[in-house]
């Protein structure tokens, strides 16, 4: 994206594109899960919102990523499923209650999951060594403000419009993602073509490969990366599914209030992730990742420490330092690990192996919230948060340990404007 062949149209049309791939299902989330309490369904119903958009990056996410590596029409294949994830939000103009839709969710996010393994891929691309982590860093900034915008009006549209016409405005913005990706070119190599079965049949030997097709893994150490973002998401996002009932129940703060101190993250986010990809250039990839490990790790103790201060005041103090400190540790692990796999992908598998990352992410986003909220149940919330922090710091010393350095030699850009 900062590449000087990239013009700025298509800078606009990818910022574009990860402002409303990140915004829609924000939105949806936090809309959703207000009317699904109110419909009477129970708090797990309403944490299933979150489990049925990470069962779909789990599963979907290195597929679309594979389809678009094999066929190399990368473009094509996420345009095919922008459109399909605009289609799948229809539904929610008309269902209503619980289930049905948890349904409309599970099946948008198995079209969403194609977002970032693509996008990310043609980012990767258009940054080149040098430039990757500005390029990844811009990208993520704006998926950040996405973020940001997408919970803050979420709160203002549930008071000014009704079910129907909230979901309407989803549909909205899920459908600029298409728009914009309309406006892109694809910069990534393009392979020879190949019939239906053959492309079918890579697909499938990529997914479940042989010991022999799995040395891609190994270089640099890139499978312990995986094992690490798990291990980060378990805590991460085990810790992030209680914070609205412990903002409320433990610290005492109102729901407006609650709603601003969960906003700190994504809108950090946005300021964070440029920043750090001038770092991944410059320091290069390890570093941030480990830091980013280990600031998830200070992240959930401070959420821990935040409920055994006296005064009111210092605990939301220690609470909005939890936040900063989220956001800037997943700034920094965001743009490191996802330059990290552009450096040791082969130009085949990129948008593949960014998928299988995205798969990692979302084991940690299904069984990080049962885990921690089973744990918080039985021990209360600190001594789980605290728990959790453990895992994201044995994370941090997993990727301190097994990966290699990747950013190529005399790459780095001493003077980044």
């Amino acid at each position: 994206m900062t590449a000087p062949s990239t013009s700025r149209g298509q800078r606009l049309a990818l910022v574009a594109a990860a402002a409303a791939s990140k915004g829609s299902p924000m939105l949806m989330a936090t809309a959703m899960a207000v009317y699904i309490g109110r419909a009477g369904g129970s708090p797990l119903s309403v944490g299933l919102v979150a489990t049925a958009f990470y069962f779909g990056w789990t599963v979907c996410a290195p597929v679309w990523g594979a389809l678009a590596d094999v066929t190399g029409k990368r473009r094509r294949v996420l345009l095919v499923a922008a459109g399909l994830a605009t289609l799948a939000t229809l539904p929610l103009l008309v269902v209503r209650g619980v289930v049905e839709p948890l349904v409309v969710r599970t099946v948008y996010s198995l079209f969403a999951a194609a977002y970032l393994p693509i996008l990310l891929t043609i980012v990767n691309t258009l940054g080149g060594a040098s430039q990757r982590g500005r390029s990844i860093g811009l990208f993520s900034s704006a998926q950040g403000a996405g973020s940001t915008v997408g919970r803050l009006s979420a709160g203002f549209l549930l008071g000014l419009l009704v079910p129907w016409s909230l979901y309407l405005v989803v549909t909205a913005v899920t459908a600029v993602v298409f728009v914009a990706v309309l406006a892109i070119d694809d910069p990534t190599p393009t392979p020879e073509s190949r019939s239906a079965a053959e492309v079918a049949g890579e697909v499938r030997r990529r997914l479940f490969p042989t010991r022999a097709g799995r040395a891609h893994f190994r270089t640099h150490g890139l499978r312990w990366l995986y094992v690490a973002v798990l291990f980060r998401n378990l805590a991460v996002i085990g810790t992030g599914s209680l914070l609205p009932v412990y903002f409320v129940s433990t610290l005492g703060v109102t729901e407006a209030t609650m709603g601003a101190l969960l906003a700190i993250n994504p809108g950090g986010q946005t300021v964070f992730m440029y920043l750090s990809g001038g770092l991944a250039d410059r320091l290069g990839r390890k570093p941030l990742i480990s830091a980013g490990m280990a600031g998830s790790g200070a992240f959930a103790a401070l959420l821990a420490g935040a409920g055994t201060v006296e005064s009111h005041v210092g605990q939301v103090a220690v609470a909005v330092c939890g936040m900063l400190t989220l956001a800037l540790a997943f700034s920094l692990l965001r743009v490191g690990a996802v330059s990290f796999i552009g450096d040791v992908s082969p130009a085949e598998r990129e948008s593949e192996l960014i998928g299988f990352r995205s798969t990692a992410r979302g084991l940690g986003g299904i069984v990080g919230p049962v885990a921690v909220g089973g744990a918080a149940s039985v021990v209360g919330f600190e001594s789980a948060f605290l728990g959790a922090s453990i895992l994201a710091f044995s994370a941090a010393a997993l990727v301190a340990v097994t990966l290699t350095e990747s950013l190529p030699v005399g790459a780095a850009v001493m003077d980044v404007d």
